[in-house]
């Protein structure tokens, strides 16, 4: 029997339940303040399934697909693309799933930074999240800089500083609107950016067939000459370029805290990642390899923000398609403006996050009536300001790239985290004599999936340090691997914080979480959501479970 939706929504206002002594507000809560703030008034839970669906299918899809693709397809070539974007499109799948998992029991807000603290050690959730929100901050400059850059494509002769200051305003307008302005911007240009990569992968067989004004079939002669791959650096350099490029695809468990009701639209959308990684990074890649030479010169110059480069763009050009090419740069424009839209969201929601916690200064945990973190908000703006870095000389571009440097590798820390959270979640519940049938949504490929997981973020920065080293090179190393000791200090300043602030409050500890001392009840979402979900199935023998199997997992992508 279902609930009527009047119901269903009159639950999910009340979707977590805080624990008595918990120093995290429980969603729904208003909490004063003891620093002189004032009330620390709720997140507002005013997304609903199709904007957590857009979030997840094409959210963050900026400069790392449309521009950084063709750094990785000169260094490594387009076999190395098309397997270094499978391997890390799988470690994302499995992550996503995970983090599907974790946010439906507890859509609390600063998400995975909130189940490092808890499921793994406080110090490495205080690492883990600064990080995640450091490298937010960085990435708004970058993609408004990539954005300004795309405009300069039919206006060279205006100052780039011009676009910076308009793009800006805009981001600070939509921030207005709180997070239903978030996810209406997100709908609007993610629905755009899905209809133009499927456009582009139609367009690109035409041009590999030959159906192009200029040049004739293609085929697969791009990977014989000049070859599918590289060298086994080329290779190890797409893992750090995939994993900034699926950047993002996160936000959809993060904004499990302002969902109307996460029981039903998070596993929806963790479903729709699966599509996000097979059309919009695989096919669309994979086309790329088939129609652009990975020793087309102008894909030197495709790295960071530089769209000109951007071989979606120039594949067209070079076909002789005329009135295409500023289609597709209109879009890089609109995907980098709506990257920037989702750093904002990123960022303030995970330092608001941090700071009511006290792991960040305790002003930053203000949320006004509407719902928004007014200061988290305004910090995140005034990074924005250092997009005009590049309107200096040689030395802009210097500061920038080691200001970019700050994010690198840190989405790979944090999805292994992420893996590891759900690990130690289920040892955790199953401690404490739960079943994982209880859950209103369960990871597909369970504990299994995630131990996948860990390994292949593990795999994939050992590859990354290994390229990192190769040219022996300490600025090269530091360019590339500076998250690494970031995240490292993070976890010894907060050990050392902790240890000499003696307020009770904090969170302490360095080491695994004892299992038995993890609480897996407190801030669990309301489980009378789930009377409009559908029964769950049971298998009465190993033989139905096993038969059933694929059709589970096909349920479980679609």
């Amino acid at each position: 029997m279902s609930a009527s939706e009047e119901d269903i929504e009159k639950k999910a206002v009340t979707a977590v339940t805080p624990a008595p002594d918990s120093t995290t507000p429980g969603y729904g809560d208003t909490v004063a303040d003891d620093h002189g703030v004032g009330e620390v008034n709720p997140l507002k839970r005013n997304l609903q399934g199709r904007h957590m669906q857009m979030i997840a299918i094409g959210g963050a899809i900026g400069a790392g697909l449309f521009v950084s693709t063709g750094s990785a397809l000169q260094e490594g070539g387009p076999g190395s693309l098309t397997l270094g974007y499978i391997i890390v499109g799988a470690f994302l799948l499995l992550t996503i799933q995970a983090l599907g998992e974790l946010a439906v029991l507890y859509p609390v807000n600063g998400a995975f930074f909130s189940y490092c603290v808890r499921f793994i050690s406080p110090a490495w959730g205080f690492a883990v999240g600064w990080d995640y929100a450091i490298s937010w901050l960085v990435i708004l400059p970058f993609e408004i800089t990539a954005a300004s850059i795309t405009i300069q494509y039919w206006r060279d002769d205006l100052n780039m500083g011009i676009w910076v200051a308009v793009f800006l305003v805009v981001l600070s307008a939509i921030q207005f609107f709180g997070v239903r302005g978030y996810g209406e911007v997100e709908f609007a240009l993610g629905l755009i950016k899905v209809v133009a990569v499927i456009g582009f992968i139609i367009l690109g067989v035409v041009i590999d067939c030959g159906g192009a004004p200029k040049g004739g079939y293609i085929g697969a002669h791009y990977w014989h000459d000049p070859g599918a791959f590289t060298s086994f650096e080329g290779f190890c350099t797409v893992f750090t370029t995939a994993a900034f490029a699926f950047s993002g695809t996160e936000l959809s468990g993060l904004a499990a805290a302002e969902a109307a009701n996460p029981a039903k639209s998070l596993p929806k959308a963790t479903k729709q990642v699966f599509w996000r990684i097979m059309i919009f990074y695989l096919l669309s890649t994979f086309i790329v390899g088939l129609i652009v030479p990975s020793n087309a010169d102008y894909l030197l110059g495709a790295t960071g923000s530089n769209t000109k480069a951007s071989p979606f763009v120039v594949s067209i050009q070079t076909a002789g398609i005329s009135g295409l090419p500023s289609v597709m740069n209109a879009v890089i424009t609109i995907s980098v403006i709506s990257v920037a839209n989702s750093a904002t969201f990123g960022s303030t929601r995970t330092i608001q996050a941090l700071a009511a916690r006290g792991m960040a200064p305790k002003f930053l945990a203000y949320v006004d009536k509407a719902g928004r973190p007014i200061y988290c908000v305004l910090l995140q703006i005034a990074f924005g300001f250092l997009a005009f870095i590049n309107e200096a000389s040689s030395t802009g571009s210097i500061i920038f790239n080691w200001l970019l440097a700050l994010s690198g590798i840190g989405s790979l820390f944090v999805w292994g985290s992420i893996c590891f959270a759900h690990i130690r979640f289920r040892q955790a519940w199953k401690y404490q004599g739960r079943d994982v049938k209880e859950l209103a949504f369960a990871a597909p490929f369970g504990v299994i999936g995630s131990w996948v997981g860990v390994f292949l973020a593990c795999l994939t920065l050992v590859a990354e340090f290994y390229v990192s080293v190769y040219p022996m090179n300490a600025e090269a190393f530091f360019e590339n691997y500076l998250a690494a000791p970031i995240i490292i200090g993070l976890f010894i300043f907060w050990v050392v914080y902790t240890h000499f602030n003696k307020d009770p409050a904090l969170d302490r500890g360095a080491w695994l979480t004892k299992i038995e001392n993890i609480d897996v009840f407190s801030n669990i979402r309301d489980g009378s959501l789930d009377v409009d979900l559908p029964p769950k199935v049971e298998y009465a023998t190993w033989g139905e479970y096993f038969k059933a199997a694929p059709l589970r997992v096909v349920r479980s992508l679609f």
